[in-house]
């Protein structure tokens, strides 16, 4: 999936590198089993080498985070603060290399294959955030990282029908109705259509809030903020869900009517558990944050609902053509891009702080 190329779903599992799935279950399966990280490698979650550099299979850990090392990471982000203070979803920054140096300890194959790959993003980010580490991850560090960017308010954002789609797309397509609210909404008896569109009205008015700060500090303050407010954020995350649904009904409808589609749209709908939108929902979209977070092939949706490239560093493939990873592969130039790292396709940090580069 680096730029210009796109594997077979079953690539996405990853099963060159560190992890080696047993038994496979294949491009479709929301869960891959792993067993705990060997001595010498990451205290919490591990990753996947790639070819220079091979980490053996014994290093084969779970797909998704248990809930043992989603509250030990819960404490982290809480990042030396008292216990009164906001839990963070994103973490002050720290030197990127202290960082590496503090998780990747061992001096194992998979360490090892850690260590360079963060030596070689050192070489262009100086610090790194480190993001929550629950099933919203991919969602949290995409939304950060886009909605603190100092620039204008995105021009989709900006259309009058936007809050408009809810109610559309709800009475068009009755199953939609199916929606499972975020964990912080279970429980609530508001409308669906209204709490979709209050949820999509919060992201324009938040991004454009911050869009109209004018320097990268007010600006990463006031992200900061937003994301310390859980009602908040995760009303955030129910609107790009939201828009990642109905950029799949569009792909899905374009492709059903004989019309070119990315190639990504034809291997998400090629597999079992979502041959259609509806599947793609039930399956997928509403596991996010609850049981399984985003698969691979979902990051291509979820760049596709936000209008950004999405560049990231995968650092389980570090010496090979798929550690510089780019979502979709031929973006439009228009759209701005967004820095993720990830160790092992489940979790992702923001690097932050680009290196000034110097002439001889």
């Amino acid at each position: 999936m680096s730029r210009g190329t796109m594997p077979h779903p079953g690539a996405w599992a990853d099963q060159s590198c560190v992890e080696k799935p047993a038994p496979e279950p294949g491009p479709s399966s929301p869960r891959m089993t792993r067993a705990a990280a060997p001595e010498g490698g990451k205290a919490a979650a591990g990753g996947q080498p790639r070819a220079a550099v091979r980490c053996p299979a014994e290093q084969e850990e779970d797909m998704y985070r248990d809930e043992y090392e989603i509250e030990k990471e819960k404490e982290l982000l809480i990042h030396e603060r008292g216990s009164s203070e906001p839990r963070l979803s994103v973490a002050p920054e720290m030197d990127i290399m202290d960082y590496c140096k503090k998780e990747w300890r061992g001096t194992t194959q998979k360490a090892t294959c850690m260590k360079k790959g963060y030596e070689e993003v050192s070489q262009k980010f100086t610090s790194i955030r480190r993001v929550r580490g629950d099933n919203y991850c991919a969602l949290r560090a995409t939304l950060f990282q886009a909605m603190s960017q100092p620039a204008a308010l995105p021009t989709w954002l900006q259309d009058p029908e936007l809050t408009l789609l809810p109610e559309k797309l709800i009475s068009k397509y009755n199953w939609i109705k199916q929606w499972k609210l975020g964990l912080k909404f279970e429980g609530k008896s508001e409308d669906l259509v209204d709490q979709i569109k209050e949820s999509l009205t919060l992201l324009r008015k938040k991004w454009a809030g911050l869009a109209e700060l004018r320097t990268a500090e007010a600006r990463q303050a006031a992200c900061d903020e937003l994301f310390t407010n859980e009602e908040e954020e995760y009303s955030l995350y129910e609107a790009v869900k939201f828009l990642m649904l109905n950029r799949a009904i569009e792909l899905y409808d374009d492709k059903e009517k004989g019309k070119d589609v990315p190639l990504f749209s034809v291997l998400l709908f090629a597999r079992d558990t979502s041959s259609d939108p509806g599947q793609l929902l039930k399956n997928h979209l509403n596991q996010v944050g609850h049981t399984g977070g985003l698969e691979q092939v979902e990051m291509f949706l979820l760049a596709y609902a936000v209008r950004h490239t999405i560049q990231v560093y995968r650092l389980s493939k570090y010496s090979t053509e798929e550690f510089v990873t780019v979502y979709p592969t031929d973006p439009p130039r228009e759209w701005p891009v967004v820095t993720l790292i990830a160790e092992d396709d489940r979790h992702y940090n923001v690097p932050v702080r680009v290196c000034e580069e110097t002439s001889l």
